[in-house]
């Protein structure tokens, strides 16, 4: 068996050379980084770094029901944020969102990294997931 690559029905088409969902042999399911666009290509959030953050997790929820998973099989997390002002921001979205992504309280583990820019300007944050999907 080989990688499959796939782009899920709800979010953007990327713009680029690339696919939203690469799933690997034993269940390993590798997200692209997600960013504030919805299904149009169009931002949400303007400069509202918290709207922005909403955006990209209802993003990564979408990428996961494309292959039938939820937050709980996410195994790691790496978020890229383009202000260190917006630090406060972002974790207080996170925040509100993990509290009904993972009502348990168990959250997967999260690299964080500020970064001078992303792709497009406008962007503030973008995030990036593994998953990987139960064995039956």
């Amino acid at each position: 068996m080989r990688v499959s690559y796939s782009n899920a029905a709800a979010l953007a088409k990327p713009r680029g050379p690339y696919s939203h969902l690469a799933i690997a042999p034993g269940g390993l399911v590798a997200i692209a980084g997600q960013v504030a666009l919805d299904r149009d290509g169009n931002l949400v959030g303007g400069d509202d770094c918290g709207r922005q953050t909403e955006q990209v997790f209802h993003n990564l929820q979408a990428a996961l029901a494309e292959v039938r998973l939820s937050p709980q099989d996410v195994i790691q997390l790496t978020t890229y944020l383009v202000r260190a002002e917006h630090i406060p921001s972002f974790f207080g979205a996170r925040e509100r969102i993990f509290r009904h992504l993972f009502p348990d309280g168990a959250y997967p583990p999260s690299t964080f990294l500020v970064v001078q820019r992303l792709v497009r300007p406008e962007l503030l944050v973008e995030i990036q997931a593994l998953a990987v999907a139960p064995t039956d």
